[in-house]
């Protein structure tokens, strides 16, 4: 029961200081997400997985012209599995992209950053398959990634000016 008590303390006193150390919410009516919603326009795509990528950061962010969102995208494929028949039967995308968040109409970035991530995906005896596998981690490495970028632009969004 000592024990209890204890574990009840400690968790009250963590509750406590998160709530004196000025912690917001960054979705909350004062926090600073909301500077990024709707106000963000991102530079065009030039491949598929690109469009994947900003039509993923458009569903979170929206679309705005207050800031521009500036990236490169860079995709590799990597053999993880080969058959004894000397076949590639697992295949890796590892996924980097390098990103600024500017004013509109400045070139002086307001935050940077750069995040990684993979999936992977298998080949079959079907072409088909295997090129719809490939399609489909392809589009769930962009959203991998631009839920990062949108996880690092928002806990930075507070830095922006309001």
């Amino acid at each position: 029961m000592w024990w209890y008590d204890r574990r009840t303390l400690i968790f009250g006193l963590c509750a406590l200081a998160l709530t004196g150390c000025g912690f917001t919410p960054v979705h909350g009516t004062q926090g600073a997400g909301g500077r990024l919603q709707s106000a963000v326009r991102v530079q065009a795509p030039d491949t598929r997985p690109e469009q994947l990528l900003i039509q993923r950061i458009e569903e979170r962010l929206g679309r705005g012209s207050r800031y521009r969102l500036s990236y490169d995208l860079d995709i590799r494929r990597q053999e993880m599995a080969v058959a004894p028949t000397n076949i590639s039967t697992r295949f890796n995308l590892v996924g980097n992209v390098t990103y600024a968040l500017h004013p509109a109409g400045a070139d002086a970035p307001l935050i940077e950053g750069r995040t990684t991530g993979f999936t992977g995906y298998s080949t079959t005896d079907s072409t088909v398959a295997t090129s719809a596998a490939e399609r489909d981690a392809h589009a769930r490495l962009a959203t991998i990634l631009a839920d990062r970028m949108i996880a690092h632009l928002l806990a930075a969004a507070s830095d922006l000016p309001e």
